[in-house]
């Protein structure tokens, strides 16, 4: 698979698919396009892949450039945002929640 076609191919940019579900974790694909997006955090880390471009990133206060072939781990309930200037196309591994089952006894 190409990684740069199909974000290529995406009808907007920052919006992800996924490309494959590997236990727990979805693996996904985003075209960036220069701008910046608002700070966010999740329940679960995640892992940001630069594969063409470059990702300009704040996480919990600390401003980052992640080159292509370089990868940023963000910490579960780390506050990050996208800083302006983040272009090409990124993959992202990301751990779902996990959905607790009910058990009867």
């Amino acid at each position: 698979m190409n990684l740069i076609h199909t974000a290529s191919l995406l009808p907007e940019a920052w919006q992800s698919t996924v490309l494959a579900g590997i236990g727990t974790a979805a693996v996904k694909v985003l075209r960036m396009d220069g701008r910046s997006l608002p700070p966010e955090a999740h329940a679960t880390a995640e892992v940001l892949v630069v594969v063409e471009g470059r990702l300009e990133l704040s996480v919990d206060g600390v401003e980052l450039s992640v080159s292509p072939g370089e990868l940023c781990r963000v910490p579960a309930g780390a506050v990050h945002a996208v800083r302006p200037g983040s272009v090409g196309t990124l993959l992202i591994v990301e751990v779902e929640k996990l959905k607790l089952r009910s058990t009867s006894v």
